[in-house]
């Protein structure tokens, strides 16, 4: 097939990278604009521009997709069978998506209708689920509304972070787009509209969203340390001074009568603190500019005591 793949994000470097070797001719590859990042201001080039450079194909990166300059850019690679569209970052207008011959296809880090939108994979380790998937979609003008083409489910482990499940559900989203085009192209594909009335949206996530609540229970406050791992990463505050957490297991016992945030015990396994149930075992943390650290080491260098309380960000 002739496609034009759009994509930003590490997830959707394997979703690319696949349909190359699979044969498929890429007609050219839309990614963002590459943007100034970190303290230092250095350009950020996305990782699907970086992948698309390395496999020696064309790079469109519009400022705004929807701009009429840009549609007539994604026009003239036409004659086009598919788009395939994987965390892009931006909605997509259906002045595009009708352009090619079997339509647009989009790569999913959810099970639709769950978690719509920018961050699924984070939203579904916070919510706790035990299992999430990849489902490739017939795309139209909404937010991750269109019909379902294929879905495939896996199980979210107990100690799984962000970054793993993404990466997981990345090389899952890719074998599963070759099995859509190819069933698509044969004709064998029935697309079913999904449920709106169970559908769930996953908002983009912002830094203080990552900021920890020891009034919540052990096993929430855990799940977002694990759904900001690797970034932006979890943190709360000690006297002033932010600590990122990325790694936690929750602790049945130890916490009783304890107010939560409390310190209930330092050893080598790490630093248990009291939570609104139970409590959470701190192993990994990364002090504000300072390197990550077992959270042993960083608790008897800031020789922390029992009952030293940890705080929040309450902006």
């Amino acid at each position: 097939m002739r496609i034009l793949f759009m994509g930003t994000s590490s997830f959707a470097v394997p979703v690319l990278e696949v349909l190359v070797k699979a044969g498929h001719e890429i007609s050219a590859v839309v990614t963002q604009p590459d943007r100034p990042s970190g303290r230092g201001r250095g350009v950020h080039i996305s990782p699907v521009k970086q992948a698309a450079v390395s496999l020696g194909l064309p790079v469109f990166q519009p400022e705004k997709i929807r701009e009429t300059s840009a549609v007539d850019v994604v026009r003239s690679y036409a004659p086009l069978d598919a788009i395939v569209v994987a965390a892009f970052g931006q909605i997509v207008p259906q002045s595009i998506l009708d352009i090619p011959k079997y339509g647009s296809i989009n790569v999913h880090a959810s099970l639709l209708p769950k978690y719509r939108g920018a961050a699924p994979v984070q939203h579904a380790i916070i919510a706790g689920e035990t299992r999430t998937g990849v489902t490739t979609m017939l795309m139209d003008a909404g937010l991750d509304t269109g019909d379902i083409l294929l879905q495939r489910e896996t199980e979210v482990g107990p100690q799984e972070t962000a970054g793993d499940l993404q990466e997981r559900l990345a090389s899952i989203g890719a074998d599963l787009l070759i099995e859509t085009l190819e069933q698509m192209e044969r004709g064998e594909l029935s697309p079913q509209p999904q449920d709106h009335s169970q559908a769930t949206l996953a908002k983009s996530l912002k830094r203080e969203d990552g900021s920890i609540d020891w009034r919540k229970p052990a096993r929430d406050i855990v799940n977002l340390i694990r759904a900001f791992t690797p970034r932006p990463g979890a943190f709360m505050l000690l006297d002033g001074m932010e600590i990122k957490v990325f790694k936690a297991a929750v602790e049945p016992s130890g916490a009783e009568g304890a107010a939560p945030g409390t310190i209930t015990a330092i050893d080598k396994d790490g630093v248990r603190v009291a939570a609104g149930e139970g409590a959470v075992r701190l192993i990994e943390v990364q002090p504000e500019n300072r390197r990550r650290m077992n959270a042993e080491e960083f608790a008897r260098g800031a020789r922390l005591k029992l009952g030293t309380a940890f705080g929040r960000d309450e902006r």
